[in-house]
């Protein structure tokens, strides 16, 4: 399992994510809408969710029903960079 960020992130766009993450697997560019989690570097600590104000980060498994595509929308982020 790997977490993911959803939707309520593109209004805040906090960086205090990124600043627990021990896997530095949280990544954006300033030109990028929101954050995204690389799942294959993941390993599901869950420091991350306390430290979203925007409370954007969910389990896999546990994404809302209204933001499941955006556990793609992570993923496809790094499609592209692994290749």
């Amino acid at each position: 399992m790997t977490y993911v960020i959803v939707e309520p992130c593109i209004k805040v766009k906090d960086t205090g994510c990124i600043d627990v993450c021990p896997m530095d697997c949280i990544h954006g560019s300033v030109s990028d809408q929101m954050f995204y989690i690389d799942p294959e570097e993941c390993i599901d600590c869950g420091g991350c969710v306390p430290a979203c104000p925007a409370e954007a980060i969910f389990p896999e498994a546990e994404v809302p029903e209204k933001w499941k595509h955006f556990t793609k929308v992570n993923a496809d982020n790094f499609k592209d960079k692994r290749n």
